[in-house]
């Protein structure tokens, strides 16, 4: 394979929160965007802009950045490959489909690339988010993960109808204090669009794997429809800044509230 650029970005900061990005990124080595189709090749399941989103709403929040695209590999899904969705449609650790369910590949990735890209992607993302967690959590005695997502609003292959604005996942209230899932949902209840808590989505794997609330680590999710802050939910999936506006207000909220609990969630 290919150099490429540092599979995972780190900004330290001095903030109980930490914002986890294992889907902004868009890197392909040549070798895997050869073996794509045209429509893989397209990266519309990547969730767009949202590092854009967040940047700057919570001064001293930890970011943990993936720059390789969820094609390559999904940092949000166990090394095991096992359903986060059993039962329903869903992607794997390696996707061989889009959301829509059409193929996206030309030549299937085989269990030796898989191997490759969990040892090359996945496990240095996860190495440097566990490093991250353990460094806030001995600096503020709990750490506050909050995984940022995004996705089209409209996917039947995924669930019906249209997705709310905002999708909290805690995996039914596991992953963290109440008191984060219930401020969370207050705030987004006060905006006014439309929510919910553990809907279809209801945290991935970063979410279920690190929220161990007695041990000190809270997690949750947030899945934003993408209609909340790009112009189209489609080609060239351009940031609406006078769009996104709005909503940069509300997450800064969230975020501040969120810091606001860690001494609370210590005690």
């Amino acid at each position: 394979m290919t150099a490429g650029p540092n599979p995972v970005l780190v900004v330290e900061g001095d903030s109980p929160v930490i914002l986890g990005l294992p889907h902004t990124g868009t890197y392909l080595p040549d070798e895997i965007h050869a073996r794509l189709n045209a429509r893989g090749q397209e990266l519309a399941d990547t969730d767009w802009h949202i590092h854009r989103l967040y940047d700057g709403l919570l001064l001293g929040a930890t970011t943990v950045r993936a720059t390789f695209h969820r094609y390559v590999i999904d940092a949000n899904r166990g090394p095991d490959n096992e359903s986060l969705y059993p039962g329903q449609n869903t992607t794997g650790l390696v996707p061989l489909t889009d959301f829509d369910g059409q193929p996206i590949w030309t030549r299937e990735p085989t269990a030796e690339d898989v191997a490759q890209r969990t040892a090359r992607f996945h496990a240095p993302y996860h190495a440097a988010l566990s490093a991250q967690i353990e460094r806030v959590r001995a600096r503020h005695g709990v750490a506050i993960l909050y995984d940022c997502h995004s996705i089209r609003s409209h996917i039947p292959f995924l669930f019906d109808g249209t997705l709310p604005d905002f999708n909290i996942g805690t995996a039914g209230g596991t992953t963290c204090d109440p008191r984060i899932q219930d401020a969370v949902a207050r705030i987004v209840r006060d905006s006014g669009r439309t929510w919910v808590l553990n809907g279809r989505f209801k945290g991935g794997w970063t979410t279920r794997h690190y929220g161990r609330p007695g041990d000190g680590v809270h997690a949750i999710q947030m899945e934003l429809a993408q209609s909340t802050h790009l112009a189209a939910e489609a080609a060239p999936f351009a940031f609406d800044a006078e769009k996104a506006a709005p909503l940069r207000g509300t997450l800064t909220h969230i975020l501040a509230t969120l810091a606001d609990l860690a001494a609370e969630l210590k005690d």
